[in-house]
């Protein structure tokens, strides 16, 4: 080992772009398999999680999702026969202040009483919630913290145990604390604080009120021993799909040991899709070492020739060829493993910008440790084989007549070029990928969506803790956009309870004055609370009709739709006069205008058909502040921070973004995909023009001698160049004849699980193809040149 490493040192600039080639794909593939490990692959640390499962539902084309009544948690709990225990949460994100500390948000759960004895979870300290605390009205006002929670805040002090805490405004005493490494059933949700869910409707004065719990929950549940995941499938086919009735969702049973699925749903795709990029990455790494190496051996026959003559046995060069070999692919692994720590630190930065608070852990744990050391020895003994074997060919007498002739053996010639093949067919199916991804991300953010999304800023209103109801909070409102109005650079405000691409917001079932209910109908009907001049701040234009005005307060109640409601249900006449009612609300809203279609939830959905209602009329207090700037909406933010506080005062701003903002992070997945699909498609175009460049700079050191035989029988400069192009040419040919079907079939493949990816677009493959001609001619014009140089009369002296 001690001569291998000595002559690794001896030759710096070969074993630096080969660590640093092997340590780019090792890194890469170190990165995304932490992720993969984390989001798709660890259990949660929970008792037995192999038998736990999750409930999901999916409507139509709507992303499957975990969300049910209370009754129906209720329903499920109790007459299910292959559970052994069902347990419901609600997250949130909590305003907390303990100690006297500042109020920080913590994300948090309200859960079922035998949410932690099902999961098996013990406590750290104290106790945790029982089913006792399920009981409305006689909860205690407790709460039961995480370690980490418990660690940051109070410095593991056990005096923790009744403490008081405040929690959205309400005093809650400490029970308990959570074992190190919990924080609930979402992976990338790290939940502090848990609160019984009777806890609720105290809190969240109001909003919810006993017997019936809150509204909306999501479902897990362990089987029963003996119990498999197909029968809780049929089961609750039973239980939640019984009618007939279309507009029903189905129901699936998922595994859930790894955690519910919120996040694997967004992202297991896209990880995959990265993993297997990374993967060609690793193998063009792998060839370009191997054809360095190889290319190195050849270099070193005179070396080989003399030891075997010397007494060196050929099983001694084989071992030296290989533990030259993998003292590279682990100094590239060690490399690799630095570089993947800061790589996963950024795609978790990337995940992090979307408009769900994930924070994913960046730790390169001992499972991905130990894939890295597999994967370094692996790549080193697969580049070394070949050299290798070489060694183990080598004859004294054969060596020393082809290293003094300056000479390259055929099966040298034919492996150098079936790597630069190699290399260049796995280069045009990532060139190709990064074209197909960084399209659709293009396409995406040029959708009509029915706003314009530049110059909005927006600002959340919490109302924790201020005093203000929605009655005098409406009443502060004029006042405040008004103010808002007259600062320099903006254009209109307004408030609102969503806005658009912010996610799903409420929704109800309704009837239309004169329209026939039939099968098919949507079963909900999407709704906004809004504040007058919302259409013209977000610019969805007024189709027919007139916008809400502060005095439709106290008249007669009135709404306004959008085209496609006003399609569905009013066909071609106008909807304006027309009067619906909510169920069970017998209250008649007349139409008063028709808008534009806009996106509240995807924006790869189609628009659905959606009510807009006065927030004033509803005497419901939106929270959603919007700006609309002729300047950047960055410059107004600090005015609009004062103007909330001198005007509303005990209300805070938490979070102020822009529309533009909003709408990216609702494209997180497919800006991971792109971006990352981008960086490693012209990093595998980099390593195949090293690859080339190796191969002819070797080629032509190695045929310096022909070389100059043909000019001095009258070859010319310009010939000479052809010759050594069309070497170049006639590899990336055929490297493109092998990877150009490879690279349509893995976009035809990505197109069959990813939405909207075109599947009859041949423009990703052609401009991978041409990109690799472009990249070929660059690694090959130094070679060439120096071909065309060589004077005849040395190159008949050489050697």
């Amino acid at each position: 080992m001690s001569y291998a490493l000595r002559t690794l040192w001896r030759n710096p600039g070969f074993t630096t772009v080969a660590v640093l080639s092997l340590a780019l794909g090792i890194g890469a593939n170190t990165a995304i398999f932490s992720l993969i490990h984390t989001v798709v692959l660890s259990n949660i640390p929970v008792q037995d999680p192999g038998s736990l499962v999750e409930v999901l539902h999916k409507y139509g084309n709507y992303p499957r999702g975990n969300s049910v009544s209370w009754k129906n948690y209720q329903d499920l709990r109790d007459n299910n026969h292959v559970f052994s225990g069902v347990i419901a949460v609600s997250e949130n994100s909590l305003h907390v202040r303990a100690d006297g500390q500042d109020m920080e948000f913590r994300d948090g759960g309200y859960v079922s009483g035998n949410f932690f004895p099902v999961l098996g979870v013990k406590p750290a300290i104290g106790r945790l919630i029982v089913p006792e605390d399920d009981r409305i009205g006689a909860a205690s006002p407790i709460a039961v913290v995480s370690w980490s929670y418990w660690n940051s805040r109070f410095n593991l002090d056990p005096a923790i145990l009744g403490k008081t805490i405040n929690v959205q405004g309400a005093s809650l005493t400490v029970a308990g604390v959570t074992p190190r490494g919990f924080f609930g059933l979402q992976q990338g949700l790290k939940q502090d604080i848990w609160l019984p869910i009777a806890m609720e409707p105290v809190i969240r004065r109001n909003t919810y009120t006993a017997p019936n719990g809150p509204p909306w929950l999501k479902l897990a549940a362990r089987l029963k021993p003996g119990a498999t995941i197909e029968q809780a499938r049929a089961e609750m086919k039973v239980l939640f799909e019984g009618s007939s009735d279309p507009g029903r969702p189905s129901v699936e049973v998922e595994p859930a040991g790894a955690g519910l699925a919120r996040v694997r749903d967004r992202f297991a795709k896209p990880l995959l899709f990265l993993m297997a990029t990374v993967g060609l990455l690793l193998l063009i790494a792998c060839t370009n070492v191997a054809s360095m190496l190889l290319a190195r051996g050849a270099a070193r026959e005179r070396e080989m020739a003399l030891r075997v003559s010397l007494g060196a046995s050929r099983w001694s060069l084989v071992r030296q060829v290989l533990t030259e070999s993998v003292l590279l692919s682990v100094a590239g692994g060690l490399l690799g493993v630095i570089l993947a720590y800061f790589g996963a630190d950024a795609l978790v930065g990337i995940i992090a910008s979307g408009r769900e608070r994930i924070e994913l852990s960046t730790q390169v744990d001992g499972v991905v440790l130990l894939l890295t050391a597999g994967v370094a020895l692996l790549t080193g003994v697969l580049f070394g084989l070949v050299p290798a074997v070489r060694a183990f060919a080598t004859s004294p007498a054969s060596s020393m007549r082809e290293t003094g002739k300056g000479g390259e053996t055929r099966f040298r010639r034919l492996f150098g070029k079936s790597m630069v093949v190699t290399q260049v067919a796995l280069s045009v199916v990532l060139l190709s990928a990064a074209v197909l991804f960084v399209g659709h991300l293009s396409n995406l953010k040029r959708l009509d969506l029915g706003f314009k999304r530049d110059r909005v800023l927006l600002a959340t209103l919490d109302l924790t803790g201020s005093g203000y109801d929605a009655e005098r909070l409406l009443a502060a409102y004029p006042e405040l956009l008004a103010r808002l109005a007259a600062v320099p650079g903006v254009r209109s405000g307004t408030v609102s309870a969503v806005t658009p691409i912010q996610g799903p917001g409420a929704a109800r079932a309704a009837t239309m004055e004169g329209y026939q209910a039939k099968p098919g109908d949507p079963q909900f009907i999407a709704e906004n609370f809004v504040a007058p001049k919302y259409f013209e701040t977000f610019s969805t234009p007024l189709l027919a009709g007139r916008d809400f005005t502060l005095n439709d307060r106290g008249g007669p109640h009135v709404a306004i739709v959008n085209r496609t409601l006003a399609r569905y249900y009013f066909g071609e006449a106008s909807p304006l006069g027309k009067h619906f009612t909510f169920k069970d609300d017998d209250k008649p809203y007349e139409i008063i205008g028709v808008v534009g279609d806009a996106k509240y939830q995807e924006m790869r959905e189609a628009t659905e058909a959606t009510i807009y209602l006065n927030a004033a009329q509803e005497n419901f207090a939106p929270t959603q502040l919007a700006i609309a700037t002729s300047v950047t909406p960055s410059a107004v933010a600090s005015e609009v921070r004062r103007a909330v506080r001198e005007i509303l005062k005990t209300v805070a701003v938490t979070r102020v973004t822009t529309l533009s903002d909003q709408v990216d992070a609702s494209i997180v997945s497919e800006r991971l995909v792109a971006q990352l699909s981008g960086w490693f498609g012209a990093l595998g175009a980099v390593l195949a023009a090293i690859g080339l460049y190796g191969l002819l700079a070797f080629t032509v050191a190695r045929r310096t001698n022909e070389i100059g035989v043909r000019m001095a029988f009258g070859a010319t400069p310009g010939n000479v160049t052809r010759m050594v192009l069309g070497d170049a040419l006639g590899m990336v040919c055929a490297g493109l004849i092998l990877g150009s079907p490879i690279a349509y079939w893995a976009k035809t493949y990505a197109a069959s699980v990813i939405l909207d990816l075109p599947v009859d677009n041949l423009f990703p493959i052609v401009f991978g193809a041409v990109a690799m001609i472009a990249v070929a001619l660059f690694a090959a014009y130094v070679p060439a040149r120096r071909a065309s140089r060589v004077d005849p009369m040395e190159a008949l002296r050489y050697e």
